[in-house]
């Protein structure tokens, strides 16, 4: 089901999981648990675009060599990780614009989604980084069939937990009505 490095047998990263500090570790973890959930290697990183511009460059230079085909990028306020990476390679980039104090994440959400002509960032919604790991999955299945089939098995998996919880509703709502 995962892919392995044969020379260390660890899962080879597929994805690159990234923020812009590690403050937004609980947020962007939902990512890495939906890729283990898939079988995807990832890796993943705190690296400021403003307080380490240097290591974010060189961070991602490097992804291509080691076989990383999409980035999943975290980050609140003025928000830059994700365009600044998107900036600097070709692969896709995912945007999760992490939620502020300020202004409860709208400012990340409009820095991520409003890039320049040239460096397009798929955003998702604020705080949601398990969307942006079930769209790197779909990214990669675009030309991986088993990783295709395995988002397929997810979204199915999604939809019978929905028709179950539908199903037992009506008497939930009995026993709560009951109790009151």
């Amino acid at each position: 089901m995962s892919e392995t490095n044969a020379s260390t047998g660890a899962v080879a990263a597929r994805v690159a999981i990234l923020m812009g500090s590690d403050s937004d570790l609980g947020v962007m973890l939902e990512a890495a648990r939906v890729l283990n959930q898939l079988g995807i290697g990832w890796e993943i990183r705190a690296l400021s675009a403003h307080r380490t511009p240097h290591r974010v460059a060189e961070y991602v230079q490097g992804l291509e060599a080691r076989g990383v085909q999409a980035v999943v990028a975290g980050a609140g306020g003025a928000a830059h990780l994700p365009g600044v990476v998107a900036a600097l390679t070709p692969l896709p980039v995912i945007g999760v614009p992490i939620k502020s104090a300020a202004l409860d994440g709208l400012d990340s959400l409009l820095s991520i989604v409003q890039m320049p002509p040239g460096v397009p960032v798929a955003t998702v919604g604020i705080d949601a980084a398990r969307n942006a790991g079930i769209l790197a999955a779909q990214i990669l299945g675009a030309g991986d069939p088993e990783v295709r089939e395995r988002v397929r098995r997810l979204k199915a998996e999604m939809a019978a937990s929905v028709e179950a919880r539908d199903a037992a509703l009506p008497e939930r709502a009995r026993r709560e009505l009951e109790a009151r």
